[in-house]
């Protein structure tokens, strides 16, 4: 998959391996907002990529809480 490394400013490669998944729930004054992150190591530095429910639930990593 492919992250943004806003360290050296350019798009990197990150395999299955390397990746984990996050569901952020947080609450506001209209309800629950709920966002989609995959989360990538690269280079001893974890990259964020935040993507909609299908892409999530498509793909096959493991879950972090």
């Amino acid at each position: 998959m492919e992250f943004y490394d806003l360290k050296s400013r350019s798009k990197v490669d990150i395999g299955d391996g390397d990746m984990t998944k996050k569901k952020m729930v947080r609450k506001t004054k209209t309800g629950e907002q709920v966002r989609y992150a995959l989360m990538g190591n690269y280079q001893g530095r974890v990259l964020y990529k935040f993507v909609n429910e299908k892409t999530y639930n498509d793909t096959n990593v493991k879950e972090v809480s």
